[in-house]
């Protein structure tokens, strides 16, 4: 049953230790970061921002930064196949690694989450060249996913200590991507409920928003998912687990293609979904498309919206409204062969929910993509 709580936390609540400033960058370990930059750029319209690797004396990977707006995507390969970065992507695929978090005070941050119970994958440590300091730590969350803790307040660089500004003559037009606007993590079976345990004590996050099989659920699959919150609402992760089905949901796929744990999807903001999609569709973006009945009684079901109906239908983007306005929204394809990881793009109109009367149309469309695969 779908719950809302009212009043999450306000970030300068007494109970909030860990300040979040927001998102600080989402980091990728795949097969072959330069190709997967050029990928990126093309049909996402990130733009180049920073490099580490061999010729700024890093001897194990190679890292690109990307930027859009204030949204920052760092893809990560190994150099060398005895690399732990060789051994998650043989395992894994590509897929995200970090969620870096954007806090006042790293050392801080480490202190809070340790003495509640995380467990520590980088203590903390300052980084530091002529364009100032960055302090950072890190704790395990599900999966081989990290929350590493950035602090840069001091610091006037590209990006952090050990990269350079990466200068590139190919530049693609920004499509309108914003922010990272939520997170959301596939976890195995019985395992959603400890993991919202451990955001809420370690991390001190709020039960936001909570789906069960009833709520998300087709003929053939059900899942269930809790979103968890920070005090100021700045960072949102869902966490799905499967639910009993007659056959494989799309968390169950998941969960056997990525081979563990992990993240499933970023969200990702924009204030002009239409013209978003239009144009990540024009560079070879795929979506998800769901049959064009659903628009016949949209308006009967969300009220009066701002856009015109048109181009949602040719788009396929989905509408949703709760107490607070609506939302747009629209699903990628996995960007991998592996059918794993994609990409939200959402579009907020006052809404702070997550499409709920969209999920029926939405998982459908997915069991379509998972029975073309087989893995239905």
């Amino acid at each position: 049953m779908e719950t809302l709580e009212k009043s999450p936390l306000t970030s300068n609540s007494t109970t909030d230790f860990l300040p979040l400033n927001g998102t600080d960058y989402v980091e990728l370990w795949v097969g072959n970061a330069k190709q997967a930059a050029h990928f990126y750029k093309t049909a996402f319209g990130f733009q180049s921002l920073a490099y580490a690797g061999p010729e700024t004396g890093v001897k194990d990977r190679a890292s690109y930064v990307l930027v859009q707006n204030k949204l920052r995507l760092m893809l990560t390969s190994p150099l060398h196949s005895d690399s732990p970065i060789a051994e998650h992507h043989k395992k894994h695929g590509d897929g995200v690694k970090v969620i870096a978090l954007w806090v006042d005070d790293a050392y801080d941050a480490h202190k809070q989450t340790t003495s509640r119970g995380g467990v520590s994958c980088m203590e903390p440590k300052t980084l530091s060249d002529k364009h100032g300091e960055v302090r950072m730590s890190a704790i395990r969350t599900y999966g081989e996913v990290e929350h590493v803790f950035i602090e840069r307040k001091n610091y006037s660089g590209v990006f952090m200590p050990g990269f350079v500004e990466w200068k590139s003559d190919y530049n693609p037009e920004p499509t309108g991507l914003l922010y990272v606007d939520h997170c959301v993590g596939n976890v195995g079976w019985n395992q959603m409920n400890p993991w919202v345990k451990f955001y809420e004590e370690v991390m001190g996050f709020k039960n936001i928003l909570s789906f069960d099989d009833n709520d998300i659920s087709t003929e053939y699959s059900a899942l269930m998912s809790k979103v968890m919150s920070n005090g100021n609402g700045f960072v949102k992760f869902p966490i799905n687990e499967p639910a009993e089905g007659k056959k494989k949901s799309q968390v169950e796929e998941y969960l056997d293609f990525y081979e563990g744990e992990g993240t499933q999807h970023i969200a990702i903001a924009t204030n002009d979904i239409v013209s978003t999609v239009r144009q990540l569709m024009a560079r070879g973006v795929e979506f998800l498309k769901v049959p064009s009945t659903y628009y016949d009684d949209l308006l009967d079901r969300v009220g009066p919206i701002e856009e015109d109906l048109a181009p949602l239908r040719e788009l396929g983007i989905l509408v949703d409204r709760d107490d607070e306005g609506y939302l747009l929204q629209l699903f990628t394809k996995p960007v991998e062969d592996r059918p794993t990881m994609f990409y939200e793009i959402i579009q907020r109109k006052g809404a702070k929910s997550f499409g709920k009367g969209n999920f029926k149309a939405l998982f459908e469309a997915i069991e379509r993509e998972q029975e073309l695969r087989g893995n239905l």
